[in-house]
């Protein structure tokens, strides 16, 4: 049996504990995903230099996986623009069943191996692009057609998993088993296993935008102006590295049409 289908001693009586009990149980389990993250960096590591390498070829990279797996890769592929400046076709999420997925659940999508292959067809893979399959058990029909299609177009492929000897696991290039256990509650991998993922796709996606250059020191510097708590962002991060008062940060991006980072690099 999955690890992540077994049940938790831990939380045997967890119906009959008081809230304070259930609370301490849950974080408990939140501790041990920040462990099971720990013991992954070297697959981590790997993952990321080898992605950076096919993005400076004008690479992209795509996260694909069902339910909570999919949601977490969307979530993450749609921060990318406005945290870096990238365009949205730089990190692609897709989950299984399409956006409706994002908010009710659409279980048998993924069972759907020709739906995965399909999915990913319409983005025309080449060898540069990057494809990180998500899926706790490591089984899931629709990641597998996506990642056996990539596989066919020479892409890079990515495992992210909770388990060990999994259908994507023996696919991929490089596998990242983040092991989690048991759930708190039997086979919910919303929970710590879903963190984890949560914590791995943040740690990949940031490592990459830093080697690409968008981040100085540890500042965004290739934001886009499009709301007013972006453009005042982009006027502190100015202060700051130039030693400006806010007033002349401000006109100085409104001179430079706001390209933060080109005044930056001008600067250096």
């Amino acid at each position: 049996m999955l690890k992540t289908e077994q049940r938790n001693i831990n939380s045997m009586n967890i119906d009959k504990m008081n809230t304070k009990s259930m609370l301490n149980v849950i974080q408990t389990e939140n501790e041990n995903a920040v462990k099971a993250v720990s013991g992954a960096i070297d697959s981590i590591e790997k993952a990321i230099d080898e992605i950076s390498q096919r993005m400076n070829n004008s690479g992209r990279l795509f996260y694909i996986g069902c339910g909570t797996s999919g949601r977490l890769g969307v979530l993450d592929a749609s921060e990318c623009p406005p945290t870096f400046g990238v365009s949205d076709n730089t990190v692609i999420g897709i989950i299984a069943g399409g956006d409706i997925a994002l908010r009710h659940a659409v279980e048998n999508s993924e069972d759907n191996y020709e739906a995965g292959k399909s999915d990913l067809r319409n983005y025309k893979l080449t060898h540069n692009d990057s494809v990180i399959g998500i899926s706790v058990a490591g089984g899931a029909e629709y990641v597998v057609g996506a990642l056996e299609y990539a596989k066919e177009r020479g892409a890079l492929i990515i495992a992210l998993t909770c388990n060990e000897n999994t259908k994507i696991g023996k696919l991929s290039d490089i596998e990242i088993i983040t092991d989690t256990g048991a759930e708190v509650i039997t086979g919910s991998s919303r929970m710590k296993a879903g963190t984890a993922h949560k914590m791995v796709l943040n740690m990949i996606s940031t490592s990459v935008m830093i080697k690409a250059g968008y981040v100085y020191e540890n500042l965004m510097i290739n934001l886009q102006p499009s709301n007013a708590k972006l453009r005042s962002r982009m006027i502190r991060i100015l202060t700051e590295i130039k030693g400006l008062s806010y007033s002349e940060a401000e006109q100085l991006l409104i001179d430079n049409d706001y390209n933060l980072k080109s005044i930056i690099n001008s600067s250096e």
